[in-house]
């Protein structure tokens, strides 16, 4: 299941991935990339496969480093190895990728590593060049799950302050959830960049989810219930999709044509929708 809310954190700060661990985060993201200086990349690296090779936890995901760096192979590799010949699945996730290429370049990686384990990858957008590409990378693979908008890097490339006006960018995200939704891959939303659950993160997460989006990142624990919540079908939603299935199980089995709920026609693009909230609903009890 695509995460309704993924907490990222540090893989080098050991309490940090503790509490993210015993958080109600849908899944944890452990950071290997920029939250984690050079010269601790190693140890951090050998966090992750601890983690991993620990008891159950939530669902893992690891942002590995760029590819192109001298740590990027190390980090894919460890992973691999840490979950091959077992059945623990984890995401990789990769950052700043500029091209279909180097979504290939870790998948031949896992596939030679590791060719059966249960293993997915999350592209993150986080260039102008990533942006022209999207149709390309999404597609480079089966191995992707799903696109993530990395803002601050993204800004930093298209000249933008990340701290602008977030209705800026909803071209962007439209895009994203377009290319995604073309290929079969969900669209996931960055970070936003405070910490605090506060009515800008709720006004900004909920214009995500009306614009398409699955899930979000967040930074810190104090936004994970808000962001669950968003993500969740309301029970209202609920409701409306169990009468909406109900109608028209009846109306078929009436042989009827045309039928109506609450002043709303229904036909098969309503219940596509409905059945995409009550699927969600019972995925996440």
């Amino acid at each position: 299941m695509i995460p309704r809310c993924a907490l990222v954190v540090p893989a080098s700060h050991p309490r940090m991935v503790t509490k993210a661990l015993a958080s109600a985060a849908d899944e944890v993201v452990l950071d290997l990339e920029d939250a984690v200086a050079p010269d601790a990349k190693d140890a951090a690296r050998a966090a992750v496969v601890e983690v991993l090779g620990g008891a159950p936890t939530p669902s893992i995901a690891v942002r590995v480093n760029q590819v192109g760096t001298p740590w990027c192979h190390r980090d894919v590799l460890a992973v691999a190895d840490a979950v091959a010949g077992t059945a623990r699945p984890v995401t990789l996730v990769l950052p700043k990728v500029e091209s279909a290429a180097d979504v290939g370049f870790v998948e031949r990686l896992v596939r030679g590593a590791a060719p059966d384990a249960p293993i997915s990858v999350d592209v993150l957008v986080e260039s102008a060049a990533a942006l022209r590409d999207l149709d390309a990378i999404v597609s480079a693979s089966p191995l992707v799950r799903a696109v993530v908008v990395g803002y601050a890097d993204l800004a930093a490339d298209l000249g933008r302050d990340p701290g602008s006006d977030p209705t800026l960018w909803d071209v962007v995200r439209q895009q994203v959830v377009v290319a995604a939704r073309a290929a079969g891959r969900a669209p996931v939303d960055g970070p936003w960049l405070g910490t605090a659950a506060d009515e800008a993160f709720t006004r900004d997460r909920s214009r995500a989810r009306a614009l398409g989006f699955d899930g979000t990142w967040v930074i810190h624990p104090a936004q994970v219930e808000e962001a669950s919540r968003i993500y969740s079908p309301s029970p209202a939603q609920v409701d409306w999709a169990r009468q909406v299935v109900s109608v028209l199980e009846s109306s078929v089995a009436a042989g009827a044509g045309a039928v109506a709920l609450d002043g709303q026609m229904l036909d098969e693009a309503v219940a596509v929708r409905a059945r995409a909230v009550l699927a969600r609903a019972e995925a996440l009890r």
